[in-house]
């Protein structure tokens, strides 16, 4: 089986064979082209324009983004696109939308998709699929209740390897999985207290735009955009809400795993304005068809690695990957580094085991065919909602080291820490309040 990458995910493409579905509201008819509106235009809006613009039934019309700098490949690859600085303007101007894609920096995720999904527009939605417990709930139960076409983008969730995973723990490879280890190298945080000064505000740059819901606060040259909010607390939401979503993805489907029946962070947490360096938060599972009851998940960022016993299990040593998980079973042991072919552990017991074949989609098309009518998203948000609320949950729990939570999911509160519940939701700032969220 051929290696696969983030970037291979990212740029692959195949046919879709899904069942089809129709929908109220902007659905494109199959013949007709998509309208569709970026926010954001460079970085990961870039990526994203570009793999959804593939289609040939997708045309893009009109961009938002606060940065004028960051305008100059969409303007020359899309020279008929309208190019605005407030994604307010843009939804209220653009009268023939179908669609959108939010690829903004995390705390502005859910303020935009709310208000876009208010106006009856299909949602792809870049990951996490918001900063906050609360808004990832509102935005699965608003995406269910108008019948909108929605994807987060967790592109691997489509291919190939990420279905393979999925099959191999649900066809019982490795029995019942009684816990795993998922980890990321990257360090998404900031030991040092934010700097006390204030900075010109570039040309062309709207900081208060940037902000948006957030509360204001002088610009710093270099240290939130273009690249740094992912460590701030307002903005980011770190490593684990940076990777997790990605990396715990196929953990969450395989196990058909629900809400945590209890949650612990090990290592020290955030300081007042940025995530921490390293984490290490273990959740424990009522039982699944495929995971014991008790089972445990155990997330790693940093410099945190899973345990050395752990490790041996799958002969990993010092090649362990730099982001990916270990599944450990009653009957084995699957190693799955992250956008690679999973090997099964130990080697003699599966020498002679063969990988089932399975198919993948490409990610973007799947949800442009949708929009048209044509077939499903495969990480709607009703799937991705409760997922990102499960990794927000435990970025939640970096804020407690040494505490045991427990959740109650259907009241979004921590049931024995009332102080961690401040965390659940945040209040936007007054005039950036959002019908639906505020």
């Amino acid at each position: 089986m051929p290696r696969v990458t983030r970037r291979s995910v990212l740029k692959a493409a195949a046919g879709l064979a899904l069942p089809a579905v129709f929908r109220k509201y902007a659905t494109a008819a199959p013949s007709e082209t998509v309208h569709h509106a970026s926010f954001g235009a460079s970085g990961m809006a870039g990526a994203d324009i570009g793999s959804l613009a593939a289609s040939k039934h997708l045309k893009l019309v009109a961009v938002a983004e606060v940065d004028q700098s960051k305008l100059g490949e969409v303007k020359k690859r899309f020279p008929d696109c309208r190019v605005y600085d407030d994604f307010r303007v843009l939804l209220d101007k653009e009268k023939d939308l179908h669609s959108v894609n939010v690829s903004t920096p995390d705390h502005m995720h859910a303020p935009i998709a709310m208000t876009a999904m208010n106006r009856g527009l299909h949602v792809y939605g870049q990951k996490p699929l918001t900063q906050t417990i609360y808004e990832a709930r509102r935005l699965a139960e608003v995406a269910a209740a108008k019948k909108l076409v929605t994807q987060m983008g967790i592109q691997v969730h489509s291919a190939a390897v990420h279905r393979l995973v999925v099959k191999l723990i649900r066809d019982g490879a490795i029995g019942t999985v009684k816990e795993v280890h998922s980890w990321s190298g990257k360090s998404w945080g900031d030991p040092n207290p934010r700097p006390d000064r204030k900075d010109p505000v570039p040309a062309g740059f709207d900081w208060d735009r940037w902000l948006g819901v957030a509360a204001e606060r002088p610009f710093i040259k270099d240290y939130y955009h273009p690249g740094e909010w992912r460590k701030r607390l307002d903005f980011g939401t770190g490593t684990f809400g940076d990777m997790a979503c990605h990396i715990l993805d196929p953990v969450y489907e395989a196990l058909a795993l629900t809400t945590p029946t209890a949650i612990r962070s090990e290592l020290p947490g955030p300081n007042a304005d940025n995530w921490s360096l390293a984490v290490q938060v273990r959740y424990a599972f009522p039982g699944t068809k495929h995971a014991a009851d008790g089972a445990t998940l155990t997330w790693y960022n940093g410099n945190a690695r899973p345990p050395k016993a752990v490790q041996e299990m799958v002969n990993a040593g010092t090649n362990l990957a730099f982001q990916g998980s270990i599944y450990v079973g009653e009957k084995g042991a699957m190693y799955s580094p992250a956008y690679d072919t999973p090997t099964l552990f130990p080697r003699e017991k599966f020498r002679d085991f063969k990988l089932p074949e399975v198919k993948g989609d490409d990610h973007y098309l799947q949800f442009v065919e949708a929009v048209r009518g044509n077939g499903t998203t495969s990480a709607p948000f009703g799937y991705s909602g409760p997922l990102t609320e499960l990794v927000l949950l435990g970025c939640l729990a970096t804020r407690f080291p040494k505490a045991d939570l427990s959740w109650d999911a259907k009241a979004l509160k921590v049931t024995n820490l009332p102080d961690a519940n401040r965390f659940v939701r945040k209040t936007y700032r007054k005039g950036w309040e959002v019908a639906g969220l505020s």
